[in-house]
């Protein structure tokens, strides 16, 4: 079996339609059924239920469609392995970052990248944890940016900085007249929040105890995006808890928003790399930790860290707890 037959059997397992797979094999969509056709044959197994309507893997086809992904993947590392004689920080990075870091990181970051490793370009992918992690396992992504906890296996984790929590306001709410906040009074506020599946609206649920409670979150509105809820904040529906990062970035207008920082403890996140422990280009995570450290986010604090391969699918400590002990 060829490693383009491998290619399209992962493609078709995962769009689960011919002529989706076709596109992302960049070929044709009879090429790539006739091509399945013949594995199949020669094989003598069905790997795929088709239907006019969907694709479905049958059970046997499953577990190829797995084993064909991990080959793929080894693979690839050949091609890194090669070129591990040659300069790691020549050629490109594919790089993961969560949206709510991404916009407000990638500005400095890239700049200071640009010094420690000229050429290096950086293939960006912006998305949730729960994505951004399968793409990592796949080896779709070199690296990732995220926020702690994280816990994959076979991933390496390294922290980075820990980066506070304020509270957006709009201008004219009986809040803005307090100079510090605490989580009980954001708690009974009408509060903005992203949508589930967002790792940031449960770090703030965490941070606020009492909105885990029952009811505590009842009612409480959504925004698609942190710049969203900004200008949500500034219309007057309510208030949100935003990282220092996005507060900083934002225009800053006190007639239609204002930011407050938490009165202690002050709830922060701990935003991390994380890469495979088979990654063979370890130069890459010394330059792109110390270009994060030149330029990272305003009013952050840099996390002294044990060597990182200690943290190598171990679990990670809760990041608003290792954060605030890292103060």
């Amino acid at each position: 079996m060829t490693l383009t037959e491998l290619r399209y059997i992962v493609a078709l397992a995962r769009e689960r339609h011919f002529g989706h797979a076709a596109n992302k094999c960049h070929v044709s969509q009879p090429t790539l059924s006739v091509a399945l056709k013949k594995v199949e044959s020669r094989l003598g197994v069905v790997l795929f239920e088709r239907s006019p309507a969907d694709v479905h893997l049958t059970p046997i086809g499953k577990e190829i469609a797995e084993q064909a992904e991990r080959v793929l993947l080894e693979a690839e590392r050949l091609k890194d392995i090669a070129g591990q004689g040659k300069d790691p920080l020549i050629g490109p990075l594919r790089l993961g970052v969560i949206y709510t870091i991404a916009p407000y990181l990638l500005p400095r970051l890239i700049p200071a990248l640009h010094i420690h490793a000229p050429r290096m370009p950086l293939f960006i992918s912006e998305n949730f944890t729960v994505t951004l992690s399968e793409q990592l396992r796949r080896g779709e992504l070199d690296v990732i940016i995220i926020a702690l906890p994280f816990e994959e296996t076979g991933i390496v984790v390294r922290p980075v900085y820990a980066e506070p929590f304020c509270v957006a306001l709009p201008s004219g709410h009986p809040l803005t007249s307090c100079e510090t906040i605490s989580s009980e009074q954001v708690a009974a506020e009408n509060l903005l929040l992203l949508g589930k599946g967002n790792c940031f609206r449960d770090q703030v649920i965490e941070a606020c105890p009492k909105l885990s409670e029952p009811g505590g979150i009842e009612g409480a509105l959504e925004g698609s995006s942190l710049e969203t809820i900004r200008h949500m904040v500034a219309s007057g529906a309510g208030i949100s808890v935003v990282p220092i990062s996005a507060a900083d970035s934002w225009p800053r207008d006190p007639g239609l928003l204002q930011i407050r920082h938490f009165s202690a403890p002050q709830p922060m996140r701990q935003v991390a790399l994380a890469w495979r422990v088979t990654f063979p280009r370890p130069q890459v995570i010394d330059v792109l930790h110390a270009a994060i450290e030149d330029a990272p986010p305003s009013s952050t604090l840099k996390i002294p860290m044990a060597h990182p391969k200690q943290r190598v699918s171990r679990g990670t400590p809760n990041g608003l707890d290792a954060a605030n002990a890292a103060k």
